[in-house]
């Protein structure tokens, strides 16, 4: 590919495919570095920590509102730790949204 060579235009033409692909939001190819969030895995920790306690809590209470508590957190905690575990499965760079 060494040998090619490109007109002035086409040259320029590239140039605004590539930075139009850099700043676009919806790439999530090569020309952008995936970044990682540290607030899903805190998320995750602090909701499994707090359905544990209210699971503890109802356990050994039998208090209903303690048992609602745990009810309404757990369901939340199982679907957070759900996409860490598919966040941490995906392949770098490869997009999971659908595009159009």
């Amino acid at each position: 590919m060494d040998d090619v060579r490109l007109s002035l235009r086409e040259w320029l033409i590239l140039k605004d495919i590539e930075s139009a692909l850099r700043r676009g939001r919806r790439t999530g190819g090569p020309l952008r570095t995936p970044r990682r969030s540290i607030w899903l895995p805190t998320a995750v920790g602090f909701l499994v920590a707090a359905s544990g306690f209210l699971m503890v809590a109802g356990i050994r209470t039998s208090d209903p509102a303690v048992i609602w508590a745990f009810a309404a957190v757990w369901p939340f905690a199982l679907l957070q730790a759900f996409r860490l575990l598919c966040r941490c499965t995906t392949p770098h760079g490869i997009s999971v949204k659908a595009s159009r």
